[in-house]
């Protein structure tokens, strides 16, 4: 069976959407956000019961510096970041305070070749510096952030539907610095590798 390609924009899968449709291959345009995310995909999913599996696919900020800017990597494991309670200057994580599950992993093998990068969901990307080194300490493994994609595992999950997700590299978290980013080059890498993927595999 094909996969639902999903994106936040439509910009992100914008050159492949006439590839998709001779393929028949189904996509989804959700808007930005974890919350128009799992709304949108939710909803899908209650009313299309054939979908077998999830490809999430967009662009994401690194904040390793190692992973270089446009590079297309796929994410392991990622958390809903700031879901949880603050207790003075400790953060309790939904896990902990029993009120649910934070972080989601990766189900699906399909995709090969690329680096496997832990992640993050945030409501509000990071722009300073005392909030990313807070992210270094109490998550040392994540490398990527982004506004959807544990959403998008998270409503997969509650429909048992496996989902991986790829992302290109667009920028680094840092301060907000407009004119370092490599957003047409990101976008750029993506289309090719997500053409390739659909050219190869249906």
């Amino acid at each position: 069976m094909k996969p639902l390609i999903v994106a936040a924009t439509r910009f992100e899968i914008l050159d492949n959407i006439p590839l998709l449709e001779e393929r028949e291959v189904p996509y989804l345009i959700t808007g930005v956000g974890m919350t128009a995310t799992a709304f949108a995909l939710g909803k899908y999913l209650a009313l299309n019961l054939d979908i077998s599996h999830v490809l999430n696919v967009g662009i994401a900020g690194s904040f390793d510096r190692k992973i270089s800017l446009g590079s297309v990597v796929s994410i392991g494991s990622d958390t809903f970041y700031e879901l949880g309670a603050e207790d003075g200057e400790t953060f309790i994580s939904i896990d902990d305070l029993c009120f649910g599950k934070g972080t989601f992993t990766s189900q699906n093998n399909l995709i090969l070749d690329l680096p496997i990068y832990d992640a993050i969901t945030v409501n509000k990307v990071h722009g300073n510096e005392s909030s990313i080194s807070k992210v270094a300490e109490r998550l040392p493994n994540v490398k990527i952030e982004s506004m959807e994609g544990a959403a998008v595992f998270f409503a997969c999950g509650e429909q048992n539907i496996h989902c991986a997700q790829i992302r290109a590299i667009s920028n680094y978290v840092e301060k907000r610095n407009k004119s370092a980013w490599e957003i047409d080059l990101a976008i750029n890498n993506l289309k090719n590798w997500l053409r390739n993927f659909i050219l190869n595999n249906y």
